[in-house]
């Protein structure tokens, strides 16, 4: 085995081998396993934590439900299954559909020309009646925004 002489700046003489350096370096090998280790530490506990869901059952139903239309205009007025309707007299309307036993559906759509602050009105009234059977209906006229 021949070796050469690297001269390093302080003159002094290293013996270096001509042949390539076959040991095996394995600091990237641990480097890469305790990534692995810490992801595998990072993620078991989100997998055993589980949330429980109700969800209902297909045999409660006793037929379709009765649904109750809400339709706000253009003008800001609130029209109850066709009907107009003023503040006082919807919210009575909500009252009474938040205590009926057999939990109606209110489907409730929006004119796209009326006034956000009315609307907003609309949603706190039927959040304070304790109406929870709600569905936004309607909503495809606001897909396109930059049609007028």
């Amino acid at each position: 085995m021949r070796a050469r002489k690297l001269h390093l700046r302080r003159k002094s003489a290293v013996n270096m081998p001509d042949e390539p350096f076959s040991d095996l370096n394995i600091t990237p090998l641990i480097d890469v396993l305790l990534v692995l280790l810490v992801m595998l530490m990072i993620t078991i506990p989100a997998v055993t934590h589980k949330v429980s869901v109700d969800l209902p059952s297909g045999a409660s139903g006793t037929g379709t439900p009765v649904v109750n239309k809400l339709f706000l205009n253009s003008a800001g007025t609130a029209i109850w299954n066709d009907i107009p309707m003023d503040s006082d007299r919807l919210q009575t309307r909500l009252d009474m559909m938040a205590r009926d036993p057999a939990k109606p559906q209110l489907h409730f759509e929006t004119d796209a020309r009326a006034r956000y602050e009315r609307f907003d009105q609309l949603v706190a009234m039927i959040k304070r009646a304790g109406v929870e059977e709600v569905g936004f209906v309607g909503n495809h006229q606001f897909a396109n925004w930059d049609v007028p």
